[in-house]
């Protein structure tokens, strides 16, 4: 477990990390993709920490590969590569450098080091898992295996590299339905998340697609009954949700798509007003660059991606820890799945 206060210490004894207005000002370009929804005092204060880290990466030959779910500074200050899951995972196949800082869930740091098992792959705080991944297991797997015999296993990034071992094929909420269309069988398992797979059935009607019980904690929270009340509220408000959300409320929407595709709509559309049914860091780190659009409406927080801070990041590359290692037999099953969903999208032009 780390210790907040010993790291504290430490990394007072190696950086000058007060709040300094004078660096504010010299980070002038990078605050100005984000001074929308970051004060300028908080800015002073994220400063020292994103100079540091900036210039740890150069030393240690490190890129910081970064969650769309990450807070703006992280996203915006330090991050090399922004993105979703497989935009993050083809990423880490191309970068030469040493070192990947995930800023992000744990899945995610496992995905980098099994596609770049020569790296070092660090991530900041282990403690950042995901309750979607935690629901199922590699018996899971093997549970819908022995009920759907012959049928192949479509597993959502989201999970651990045991459950990508015991699959046949990853997806993302990007290319799931392209993913699941493209096999040569009539029934599919889905894991983990039954709402991606629920609306990923609507999309692909001629298969019999079945899924295991799993859901995220921040996208089953958002119901149809609330959007209609919020449209009721304030109407004219375009809804872009995230298929992770329940299929009635992808239903009660104006759009659905992932982490990408809510940015590549959202850029394209500009909306007056918009709602992101989604982790609601998104609508803060795209806010600058949209001014024309007022992102309103709930937000919900992902605990576990907030685990990660810019000062956990910096006391990461100091030290060189928590790295991240996977046993080398399931990396290499975990591979082949991940890689065979890498191929797919790009043979599929997704």
């Amino acid at each position: 477990m780390l210790d907040i206060a010993v790291m504290r210490d430490r990394l007072a004894d190696h950086y000058d990390l007060a709040p300094n207005t004078e660096l504010a000002e010299d980070l002038a370009d990078l605050y100005a993709k984000m001074d929308r929804v970051v004060p300028p005092a908080d800015w002073a204060i994220h400063a020292p920490y994103v100079a540091a880290i900036n210039r740890l990466k150069r030393e240690k030959n490190a890129v910081v590969l970064a969650h769309n779910y990450m807070t703006p500074e992280i996203y915006h200050g330090i991050a090399d590569v922004v993105g979703d899951s497989l935009q993050l995972a083809i990423e880490a196949t191309r970068t030469d450098a040493d070192v990947i800082v995930q800023c992000g869930v744990h899945f995610m740091a496992e995905t980098s080091k099994i596609l770049s098992p020569g790296k070092t792959v660090l991530i900041p705080d282990t403690g950042a898992g995901c309750s979607l991944a935690e629901s199922i297991t590699a018996e899971g797997v093997a549970e819908m295996r022995a009920k759907y015999p012959g049928a192949p296993v479509v597993s959502y990034v989201n999970t651990t590299a045991e459950v990508k071992a015991a699959s046949d094929i990853c997806c993302t909420s990007s290319n799931a339905a392209q993913i699941v269309a493209a096999m040569d069988s009539d029934t599919v398992i889905m894991t983990p998340d039954k709402y991606l797979a629920q609306n990923v059935a609507r999309e692909v009607p001629q298969k019999n697609v079945v899924w295991w019980d799993g859901a995220c904690i921040v996208h089953e929270r958002f119901t149809a009954e609330d959007i209609a009340a919020f449209r009721d509220w304030n109407p004219g408000t375009r809804v872009i949700a995230h298929p992770e959300c329940p299929p009635a409320v992808v239903d009660a929407s104006d759009y659905s798509g992932s982490t990408k595709g809510i940015i590549d709509y959202v850029s394209r559309e500009k909306p007056q007003n918009a709602m992101l049914l989604t982790e609601c860091s998104m609508a803060s780190n795209i806010a600058d660059a949209l001014p024309e659009v007022d992102f309103v409406g709930p937000c919900n927080m992902c605990p576990y991606m907030k685990k990660i801070t810019l000062e956990k990041v910096l006391w990461s590359l100091h030290t060189m820890s928590p790295e991240v290692d996977v046993d080398e037999q399931v990396a290499e099953k975990a591979r082949g799945a991940v890689q065979r969903m890498i191929d797919l999208s790009r043979q599929l032009g997704i």
